[in-house]
C-alpha cells in the first residue's frame, strides 16, 4: 500500500493516534475524564487544523491555520507536563509524547516561517 502522507502529516496523525489511546488508558485505568478529554481535543486538532490548511484560501489564511495549530500543539504539552507532574502518566509516555509533541511544533513553527518570508518575497 502507497503511503499518502507527507512526514509532516504522518507526525500529526501519530499525535492524534497517541493522544486517544492516552485517554482510553487514563478513563479506563485512572478514572481521569477532564484532563483526558481536554488532551484529546488539543492532541487531534493540530492535525486536523493541518489538514484544513491544505485548502487556504490564501497565505494569510493558511499562516492563521498553522498558528492555531501550533497553539492546539503547545496547549498539548501544557497537559502533558500536567498529568506527568500529577503522576497519572509515568516518564516513558509523557517523554514519548511531548518529544512528538515538541517536534510537530518546530515543524509548524518552521512551516509558518517558511509561508511568511514567500509572501513577504511575492
Amino acid at each position: 500500500m502507497e503511503n499518502k502522507y507527507t512526514i509532516f502529516e504522518e507526525k500529526c496523525l501519530e499525535l492524534a493516534v497517541k493522544v486517544v489511546e492516552l485517554k482510553r488508558i487514563l478513563n479506563k485505568e485512572q478514572h481521569e475524564y477532564n484532563m483526558a478529554d481536554q488532551i484529546q481535543r488539543s492532541g487531534t486538532a493540530v492535525g486536523a487544523l493541518q489538514k484544513e490548511s491544505l485548502y487556504a484560501e490564501s497565505d494569510i489564511d493558511l499562516i492563521h491555520k498553522l498558528r492555531i495549530a501550533l497553539k492546539e500543539a503547545s496547549e498539548t504539552k501544557y497537559w502533558l507536563d500536567v498529568l506527568y507532574q500529577t503522576e497519572y502518566i509515568d516518564k516513558l509516555k509523557y517523554e514519548e509524547i511531548r518529544n512528538l509533541t515538541e517536534e510537530l511544533i518546530r515543524m509548524l513553527t518552521a512551516s509558518i516561517n517558511t509561508v511568511r518570508s514567500k509572501a513577504i518575497q511575492s
